[in-house]
């Protein structure tokens, strides 16, 4: 039986999302490890959500209850929230259910940008993960290729599925007002993984030119030769934020990689560069880095490179690398997060992130989703029927081998009497595929109905065949986004 346990932006703070994103690697291994009765896991974990994917080996409703007590005591575990703050926060899936929500997720209809893209990719990614840590079964396999296929589908036959659905471009939309020309813009990614390149593709889709990008765990260059774009080390880092004009952070690294700190540091090491022309007035007023305040030069102390260091006159303005007539928009898109919050503190930065970003979002397009959710249901529907019929498959099979290796056994003792023309083993090899015929069809009929206990018991009772359970069956990802994603 499969269950999933739901955290997302519909039912959860961001902060506890957040904290819920740290953990998450290790909830599939103690699920799996720790509970007998769980048979595999797959935790999905992306900037808005988080969910555990369940297979129980109990086919009953007690026990999805025990798995969702043990999926609130193993994300605790891992995460050091309380298992009881967990368990009012989750949402439970069962069956069907849990089907029909993977589904959903997977084709961008829970997302924050109803229909966005990036998704479909983070949901494979997560079963590619789970198969690196042991923690897949035949059941979730067949579940998240089904997830795949119903996204591919709904992105063809919807408008939901046109470019530029994505939280990315939502970010870029809300941005729109406090950019004046977009080609003018200097921007540095921090990042190289899945939210880099939707990012660098939609700043150029706006006319932006001159990107540079930063990697916290050193991939920069990579990235940067395959898109053709500048790239600086950790030692350029806080000199380039104090001349670009936009940063956008979508990096998986631990911890803030930007903050307040930073950013002053970046707007000293520029200006420290850069003084009044020659026979400037010596009232000139002076920018303050940290206020933003004019102050009157007479009143600085010239200590050199200090909060206070950036002499501005309006004759020389215009030639100044660090900006000043427009604010300077940070965008992080990290889970964690990226940036510092106390960037806010810094003159002239404004600060949009993921929660901003999920305040903001647009409302469904209504009639594209009725038609998105339709197929989805449809999928769900026979997803659920094609399982409980394959539920039956190894006793099936059991059935057909202990029939058939009866009739060889007596298509042998045959041939030794000297049935030599063969007409008894056609005769005998015909009669079992009469015999067999009809227990074929009652057990997929009791699969639909939910009998397959009745089944293997008659099987076991009447024959003494004991069905094996199925083997776990990996079928490779092949889609060009399922490669996993590196900050």
């Amino acid at each position: 039986m499969l269950m999933c346990v739901t955290a997302s932006h519909k039912n959860a703070t961001f902060d506890l999302l957040e904290r819920l994103s740290v953990g998450a690697e290790g909830v599939a291994a103690r699920l799996v490890a720790h509970h007998e009765c769980v048979s595999g896991a797959v935790v999905v974990a992306t900037c808005n959500r988080f969910e555990a994917y369940i297979d129980l080996d109990e086919p009953v409703t007690a026990a999805a209850s025990v798995a969702f007590e043990a999926a609130a005591e193993a994300v605790s575990e891992t995460t050091g929230i309380p298992a009881e703050q967990l368990r009012e926060v989750f949402d439970l899936s069962v069956g069907t259910a849990a089907a029909e929500h993977l589904f959903a997720v997977s084709a961008g209809l829970e997302s924050v940008v109803v229909g966005e893209g990036e998704i479909a990719g983070q949901v494979r990614r997560s079963l590619e993960s789970a198969r690196a840590g042991g923690t897949t079964s035949s059941e979730l396999e067949r579940l998240f290729q089904r997830a795949s296929q119903t996204s591919r589908g709904i992105k063809n036959r919807t408008p939901l599925g046109r470019a530029g659905r994505s939280i990315v471009r939502l970010a870029l939309d809300l941005a729109e007002s406090r950019i004046d020309d977009w080609a003018t813009q200097r921007v540095l990614l921090v990042g190289t993984g899945a939210y880099a390149g939707a990012s660098l593709a939609a700043l150029r889709d706006r006319g932006v030119t001159d990107v540079l990008v930063h990697s916290p765990s050193g991939r920069a260059e990579k990235f940067a030769r395959s898109h053709e774009i500048g790239w600086i080390g950790q030692d350029e880092l806080a000199r380039t934020t104090g001349e670009v004009d936009i940063i956008v952070t979508c990096t998986t690294a631990d911890g803030h990689v930007v903050d307040a700190a930073l950013l002053r540091a970046g707007r000293a090491a520029v200006a420290a560069d850069h003084r009044a022309r020659a026979g400037a007035a010596q009232d000139a007023p002076v920018l303050s880095l940290v206020s933003g305040a004019a102050t009157p030069a007479a009143e600085v102390e010239p200590t050199g490179v200090s909060e206070l260091v950036h002499d501005v006159i309006t004759e020389a303005a215009a030639e100044c690398p660090v900006p000043h007539a427009s604010a300077q928009l940070v965008i992080d898109l990290g889970l964690p997060r990226n940036v510092d919050p106390d960037v806010a503190t810094v003159a002239g930065v404004v600060l949009l992130d993921l929660e901003t970003i999920r305040i903001h979002a647009p409302l469904e397009e209504l009639q594209a989703t009725e038609v998105a959710r339709s197929i989805v249901s449809r999928a769900a529907q026979k997803f659920a029927a094609v399982g409980e019929e394959r539920s039956l498959e190894p006793a099936v099979v059991a059935l057909r081998s202990h029939v058939h290796a009866l009739v060889e056994a007596e298509v042998a003792r045959a041939t030794a009497r000297g049935d030599d023309d063969g007409s008894t083993a056609r005769a005998l090899r015909h009669l079992a595929g009469v015999l067999l015929h009809e227990p074929t069809v009652r057990a997929r009929n009791l699969a639909r109905n939910g009998d397959q206990a009745a089944y293997t018991t008659a099987l076991q009772t009447l024959f003494g065949i004991e069905v094996p359970q199925a083997p776990v069956v990996v079928v490779p990802v092949t889609d060009a986004d399922s490669a996993a994603s590196a900050s």
